[in-house]
């Protein structure tokens, strides 16, 4: 390998960024105002995903509990991915497809953010989630890559990365996760 695979890795993450913002300014801005809406009035954030995008999904609720940026009061996140013996016991007495969507039956509250992570945008578990999430009326926000699957079509905020590569879409994914965090910060304590 040479300097010019490294290049075509930074311009690829580069390109997918660009254009996502591109695509999706408004609904970014749209999200921003419900996080922040949602959050003043005493509602909580649940991520959720599998693989790389459960590591997300951790990582986002640890920068809206603790702090991104700004020295601030603890906002409520909590990623539903963390806990071994629910996850466990979800899956041996249930189904792995429910490991989520029970998590969201016992935590989530009419007017509470259920936010969906899925590369493929057809994870089953994460579909079940949403699902779930619906039926209790909470907004859902879906970070997706591969034109969104299935998942797009099921949920209020579909922010899709444009690219079908694991790796870019994660990099997308976590930039807007970042940005929106950091806005969230920004607005609710200047």
């Amino acid at each position: 390998m040479n300097n010019d695979f490294f290049a075509r890795a930074f311009s690829d993450s580069a390109r997918c960024q660009s254009e996502f913002i591109a695509s999706h300014a408004g609904m970014l801005r749209k999200v921003a105002e419900i996080l922040v809406e949602q959050l003043r009035t005493g509602h909580k954030i649940l991520f959720f995903g599998n693989g790389g995008s459960a590591a997300d999904a951790q990582h986002l609720a640890a920068e809206f509990v603790n702090r991104l940026v700004l020295n601030r009061p603890a906002l409520p996140a909590l990623a539903i991915t963390t806990d071994t013996s629910i996850l466990t016991s979800i899956a041996n007495d249930f189904d792995f497809k429910s490991i989520f969507s029970r998590q969201i039956e016992a935590l989530g509250v009419s007017g509470d953010i259920a936010w969906g992570i899925s590369t493929s945008g057809n994870s089953p578990n994460v579909i079940e989630g949403f699902r779930t999430a619906h039926s209790k009326g909470m907004t859902t926000i879906a970070s997706l890559g591969n034109l969104g699957g299935v998942i797009k079509d099921m949920v209020d905020y579909p922010m899709i990365a444009p690219s079908n590569s694991t790796q870019r879409i994660q990099e997308v994914h976590i930039l807007l996760g970042h940005a929106l965090c950091e806005w969230v910060e920004r607005t609710l304590f200047k």
